[in-house]
């Protein structure tokens, strides 16, 4: 099995691996797709996927198929989509969306936003979403998240409920910060299984064609 994450922090931002050390790390574990999301408002999106895109040959060399990408992070709801189709046209693979978790104070509508918004791949911890919000996910293609990040991974068993009555796509994420934070392809399927995922659940997620998903609106 290929494995993916696509939610990942550098020194970009605030996470304390370099980015091509990130990569070597996660392409020791086995991992073939890599989407790095640093932290990005207005002030910083452009500059972020700049110097992603200069990494893409060097992560190659280790086997890794790198994806620059941001996740949109405290950003007023109304700004998302205009960020995301920034985001896209400045090159991005993946747009994240830091969800409404319950962990920080992200500003009610933010899942709405994004579940609204075609640019957005996935919605990081969303927290306690609304079946409604979970239905828009649906309906525009927005992945919803199940994190092994401490804290934010309180509503992992409510986010996969909300995504079984909407029928949207999930993906298993690491939220990766720190070397420790890495999930191997054991731990990332015990996320999996503690959120209430069964075992089929978990094998159909963690195989996941990214390439080929992220291809599903064209």
């Amino acid at each position: 099995m290929t494995l993916y994450d696509l939610h990942t922090h550098t020194t970009m931002t605030d996470g304390e691996m370099l980015p091509i050390e990130l990569v070597r790390r996660l392409s020791v574990l086995g991992y073939s797709t890599v989407a790095i999301t640093d932290h990005a408002d207005s002030t910083n999106l452009h500059e972020l996927l700049t110097s992603l895109q200069r990494l893409v040959p060097a992560a190659k060399e280790y086997g890794v198929t790198l994806l620059p990408g941001v996740e949109l992070t405290h950003v007023p709801p109304s700004h998302i989509p205009g960020l995301a189709k920034e985001a896209k046209a400045h090159g991005a693979r993946v747009v994240v969306v830091h969800g409404e978790t319950t962990m920080e104070p992200v500003a009610a509508g933010t899942n709405r936003a994004a579940c609204g918004c075609d640019e957005v791949d996935v919605l990081a911890h969303p927290g306690l979403i609304t079946a409604e919000d979970a239905e828009l996910a649906g309906v525009h293609q927005v992945a919803l998240e199940i994190t092994s990040r401490g804290g934010h991974n309180r509503t992992n068993g409510h986010v996969v409920q909300m995504a079984r009555s909407s029928g949207c796509q999930l993906v298993i994420d690491s939220d990766a910060h720190a070397p420790g934070d890495l999930l191997d392809i054991r731990a990332k399927n015990l996320v999996g299984r503690g959120a209430g995922l069964d075992q089929d659940q978990c094998s159909h997620i963690l195989s996941l064609n990214i390439q080929e998903w992220l291809l599903r609106r064209k």
